[in-house]
């Protein structure tokens, strides 16, 4: 008979800011992928990942384009997992890494794909300047709250290090 295996105990546990951050920025980014993919392009039908060619190839950037999503977040949350067994998930600065890697995507979509690289419009048919100005204000929200968050994050670790 062997002994049960349990994980290592964790003698002083001190929070990770930075890759608790980072690590929530992955996530939200994949999690903004697949909200524009899941409602834009599944439900709605309003573009694929890749408009320039033929429906075929618009279908298959949408599938490159989940594939990206979801192993950003199986890989995310696996260390996410990593963090919170270790106690070094530091929730203030996920939390901001969150809204961070949700307004990384929408503005990166919003900015790049959209209007530089053309790569899709939101709609097609329709004047897209309404849809363009809510799709880019939304990151730009998400953005400001990300910023907040880490920005008040900050302070309540410096007045933590302090007293």
């Amino acid at each position: 008979m062997s002994a049960p295996v349990h994980p290592p105990e964790v003698s002083e546990a001190r929070p990770e800011p930075r890759r608790s951050m980072v690590v929530c920025g992955v996530i939200g980014t994949a999690v903004m992928a697949a909200v524009d993919e899941i409602v834009f392009h599944q439900i709605l039908g309003w573009h694929h990942f890749y408009d320039r060619s033929t429906p075929s190839i618009g279908l298959l950037s949408d599938g490159l384009l989940h594939t990206a999503e979801l192993i950003a977040l199986v890989a995310g949350f696996f260390l996410f997992a990593d963090l919170r067994r270790r106690r070094a998930l530091a929730a203030a600065h996920a939390w901001a890494g969150f809204f961070l890697g949700l307004s990384a995507f929408q503005l990166y979509d919003g900015i790049v794909d959209h209007k530089l690289l053309r790569l899709h419009q939101i709609r097609y048919g329709v004047d897209v300047t309404p849809y363009d100005w809510a799709w880019n204000l939304a990151g730009l929200l998400l953005l400001l709250i990300g910023v907040g968050l880490a920005v008040r994050a900050a302070r309540h670790g410096r007045a933590s290090t302090a007293s």
